[in-house]
């Protein structure tokens, strides 16, 4: 079968589900296209009809790895509402190797994963607060979220090498609740709100 033929067979998602793969078996640093390419029997070019580029494919792989989790239905506290917001994500970016440095990433370039602060987002809005504190609380617990499970990662990656590495999963889980409940409690503080 000609690469061009080979190419048409393969669908976008097909494309990204492949490189969610790769991104398992061989990390973000070595994810690139020439490997993708290589893993589904096509010319590098090819892919180019599905992504114009590497960070279009990273933004489309980061809203699938925060899709993982179905949103959390509101249970009428917006403080648990948060927490469960933030656990889903948090398990969804650890469901993918370097999962929340490709989310970070994109977010940070402004071209994907927008789902993770709007359940957030959401789940914040339920305490009744104005608009701008709950974009900004959302987007700080986001950054917290981000940052914890990119340090989970990496200590994962250490142990995955036989590196000693203080402390395990128990350990940063409670780390990472500890945290989200400063900024739920401190947030409730700075704003008086009762529930």
């Amino acid at each position: 079968m000609a690469p061009s033929e080979t190419a048409r067979r393969h669908t976008r998602d097909d494309v990204a589900r492949t490189a969610l793969h790769l991104l398992d078996d061989v990390g973000l640093p070595d994810l690139t296209m020439r490997r993708l390419a290589a893993a589904l029997d096509v010319q590098p070019s090819a892919l180019y009809h599905h992504f114009p580029n590497k960070q279009a494919l990273l933004a489309d792989l980061a809203d699938r790895i925060v899709a993982g989790r179905p949103p959390v239905s509101s249970s009428g506290d917006w403080a648990a509402d948060v927490r469960a917001s933030a656990s889903a994500l948090r398990d969804s970016l650890l469901a993918y190797r370097d999962g929340a440095e490709v989310v970070s990433s994109t977010l940070s370039m402004g071209l994907g994963a927008d789902a993770a602060l709007g359940r957030l987002a959401v789940a914040m809005a339920g305490g009744g607060f104005d608009d701008a504190t709950t974009r900004q609380a959302a987007t700080a617990l986001l950054h917290f979220v981000l940052g914890h499970v990119s340090h989970e990662q990496q200590r994962l990656q250490y142990d995955s090498l036989g590196v000693t590495v203080e402390g395990g999963p128990d350990a940063s889980a409670s780390a990472f609740a500890f945290g989200v409940d400063l900024l739920v409690e401190g947030l409730r503080a700075r704003v008086g709100v009762a529930g």
